[in-house]
């Protein structure tokens, strides 16, 4: 059985003659370049990945290169836009130890290797304004036809390489909400849902279609190349919850975010017919689950079990006839990296036992594994995924 064949077992709620797995296949079931390569170096294989800057350079993951993945037994293969992409992205550049980047939301971020695990944003561009109308008056938004070569570039380049494999297509950023706050300001968007939804609404709506266009762009490539027929799922996200509760009021997301949500992933669906939708929250989103399965959603990732209401028995008890479980298969908070390896391996068996019983269930860390995850608990996680 080939690496297609097991992913689409996993989606249609069959059993493989081994779990699937998954490392670089989103920009959120990846690994750190740091993690990587100490986790390779430990075992003399040498550490090769896809170029950083095209995938996810903020968050500092890497993709292994088809030899490492099939090396490995990852399953998985990503085709998407380059994170960062457009005319005024800045390149990275050194200074004085830090390094500094903006996207092409006009964000700018730093880097700095002695104590940052990866970038952390330092502006806002619409913070400053007294509304969000305001500031939209004066700031461009980025369209994806100023980066469409490059953007037809970086997928044909990933293109190339993806006999046999499991095909996901990426999104181009981060979810609607989040970029919201990353252009006006996390406190500013909090306010603006509250005292100007109208505003907040605004704002998101021009995400979307900042969103749209690219999976328009993204269908358009997919058919006239015959991707379209390789592509298994489809991947948006939206951090929607914390370690305790929701970002917002389930009212507030249920009215101001989750409509827009509906529109993309109908556009998705439309662009790239028959693939499945992959749906990215991480936190206590229990409440918000039969909603994601309204919207369209398949897949729910990352699957936060130590989040409060988000026990994987529950999970699978209610809601595992309706949704593929991408992830949960070990906690990326605590145990991967202050854990022993027998932690390790003891959690992951625990997982695999409760997700994998009649598929449904692709094996992934909870998010990114870090930079802080020693080499031997990446071993014990991903060798007991292989012979358990």
């Amino acid at each position: 059985m080939n690496s297609k064949e097991r992913i689409q077992k996993a989606l249609n709620f069959e059993e493989s003659d081994r779990l699937p797995c998954d490392i670089g296949g989103t920009t959120v079931s990846s690994i750190t370049k740091t993690a990587y390569e100490n986790a390779l170096k430990s075992r003399g294989i040498k550490a090769e990945y896809e170029n950083m800057d095209e995938f996810d350079p903020i968050q500092q993951i890497v993709q292994p290169v088809h030899s490492i993945r099939r090396e490995l037994g990852i399953d998985t293969h990503r085709i998407g836009a380059p994170r960062l992409a457009g005319p005024e992205v800045t390149p990275v550049h050194d200074e004085m130890g830090i390094y500094k980047l903006t996207d092409q939301f006009g964000c700018h971020w730093d880097f700095n290797p002695a104590s940052d695990f990866y970038y952390n944003i330092k502006n806002a561009p619409l913070k400053n304004y007294e509304s969000i109308e305001e500031g939209l008056k004066e700031y461009r938004f980025p369209k994806v036809a100023d980066a469409k070569e490059e953007i037809i570039k970086v997928l044909d380049r990933q293109a190339g390489n993806m006999a046999s494999q499991g095909v996901i297509a990426d999104r181009n950023c981060a979810g609607i909400t989040e970029v919201a706050f990353r252009i006006r300001g996390y406190e500013e968007f909090f306010m603006d849902m509250a005292l100007d939804p109208e505003g907040a609404s605004r704002l998101m709506e021009k995400i979307l279609e900042y969103k749209i266009e690219y999976w328009s762009l993204y269908g358009d490539y997919a058919k006239s190349t015959g991707l379209d027929k390789e592509i298994l799922v489809a991947v948006e996200c939206d951090d929607l919850g914390t370690q305790d509760s929701l970002l917002f009021s389930p009212e507030m997301i249920r009215t101001r975010v989750m409509p827009l949500q509906s529109q993309l992933i109908s556009h998705i669906k439309k662009e790239l017919p028959g693939v499945k939708i992959m749906y990215h929250s991480d936190g206590a989103v229990y409440d918000l689950i039969p909603d994601f399965i309204k919207m369209g959603v398949d897949i729910l990732n990352p699957v936060q079990f130590t989040a409060k209401g988000m026990e994987l028995k529950r999970l699978k008890q209610e809601f595992g006839k309706d949704l593929v479980f991408w992830g949960g298969g070990v906690d990326t908070q605590d145990t991967l990296p202050h854990g022993t390896p027998s932690q390790v391996a003891d959690e992951v068996k625990r997982n695999i036992e409760i997700l994998a019983p009649g598929g449904g269930f692709v094996f992934a860390a909870v998010h990114n594994i870090q930079a802080d995850v020693p080499a031997e608990n990446f071993w014990s996680m991903w060798d007991t995924v292989k012979n358990y």
